[in-house]
């Protein structure tokens, strides 16, 4: 069983802020992801560059081995020290862990992370340490399958102060909440955002402070293998139909002709759903065999686009998908449930469009963007042309 790592985070401005003063910065360095989230003194302009300069400089380090002692030690001496309050300009929290799920975390005043660990939140066992003369909590990290590590800035703790809650959002309640609402299965990106979103509506829709949640996870390897499109050589669709059905992979055919391809080298038939969830997004279909079957470049489109407010760091929509149209359904096989994608596509002139503004540059195009949007998602997407 191979396991992977994968992160995401949401961040919401203070309240008539164009920049957020926290900063996520991140790296993969061979087995190791580096995850580090730093929050700058106030906020605005200086917060925002603060907390960058802070992040970059952890990362940087820490992703190139050099010793967790001396990143903090570096970083502690770099900051300048607010003199009215006494405090750094910035503070921080560090992952640094392997796909075995081993590594550490380092904290230096933000919140205390929260462990998600066999479907319940709970605390870390931390070590005090002092690097030149400042109180750093160190963990040692062992994580399991569907393990989850959330880190935040203190506008989470912050949310609601004054408002709807007297003394902010207290940590026994925000855990109570993540226990409520995270399910084992939801992405890690999934979780950051419903955890930030709930922060927002404590807050009313005008954050009194900069708020951002970073979640990595330790999940299993999940393939899937995308067919788009029949290939230009008719004579090889079997040999195509076969390279697209191997492995032990969740299986996803769009387009019209491609359905009909697959089901006659299945030998079986394409049922078609006359269930129309969303008006916008054509029906799927049915194959035996084969895991999802839907309509090709109208739902492509609904697809990148629904690929852009998944990746958005700001977007509070939710990350999970419970609608049924074709698009959502892609969606949550590609960005909730998949490590690693391969598309076959095909680039045989599809006769169903001839007369419309539909060709195969337009539907290669798209494939693409999806494609690159879902490796800034930390996906392994690999693209096969016939």
């Amino acid at each position: 069983m191979e396991l992977c790592l994968e992160y995401g985070y949401t961040s919401l401005n203070h309240y008539g802020e164009e920049l957020c003063g926290d900063n996520v910065a991140s790296s993969v360095n061979g087995d190791y992801t580096t995850l580090v989230l730093a929050d700058g003194l106030g906020s605005g302009v200086k917060a925002n560059i603060l907390s960058m300069l802070t992040s970059k400089i952890l990362c940087t380090m820490a992703a190139n081995d050099i010793d967790i002692y001396e990143c903090v030690e570096t970083l502690l001496q770099t900051l300048p020290v607010c003199k009215e309050r006494g405090v750094a300009y910035s503070t921080f929290s560090i992952m640094h862990v392997n796909k075995e799920g081993e590594g550490f975390l380092f904290e230096f005043d933000n919140p205390e992370a929260i462990y998600y660990h066999n479907g319940k939140c709970c605390n870390f066992d931390r070590v005090e340490m002092h690097v030149c003369g400042k109180k750093v909590f160190r963990t040692e990290l062992r994580l399991s399958e569907d393990d989850i590590v959330i880190i935040m800035s203190d506008g989470t703790i912050h949310a609601g102060i004054g408002m709807i809650l007297n003394f902010g959002w207290e940590r026994e309640h925000i855990m109570k909440h993540l226990d409520e609402h995270i399910t084992p299965k939801m992405s890690a990106r999934a979780v950051a955002c419903l955890f930030a979103s709930a922060c927002n509506d404590l807050y009313a829709d005008k954050p009194g402070d900069d708020t951002t949640v970073a979640a990595l996870k330790i999940r299993r390897r999940t393939d899937v293998n995308i067919m788009v499109g029949p290939p230009v050589d008719k004579e090889k669709d079997d040999f195509y139909v076969d390279r697209f059905l191997e492995g032990e992979t969740k299986k996803i055919v769009c387009g019209g002709t491609s359905s009909l391809i697959v089901a006659r080298h299945l030998n079986t038939e394409v049922k078609t759903s006359f269930d129309f969830p969303d008006k916008n997004v054509p029906p799927i279909g049915y194959i035996q065999g084969i895991d999802l079957t839907t309509e090709g470049v109208i739902t492509l489109r609904r697809l990148l686009e629904l690929s852009e407010k998944y990746l958005s760091t700001t977007d509070l929509t939710p990350k999970t998908y419970s609608k049924k149209d074709g698009a959502s359904l892609l969606a949550d096989f590609l960005f909730e449930k998949a490590t690693h994608v391969r598309f076959f596509v095909g680039q045989n002139v599809n006769v169903a469009h001839q007369g419309l503004p539909i060709d195969t540059t337009m539907k290669m195009k798209l494939v693409e963007r999806i494609s690159d949007n879902m490796r800034n998602m930390g996906k392994k997407v690999e693209l096969n042309y016939d």
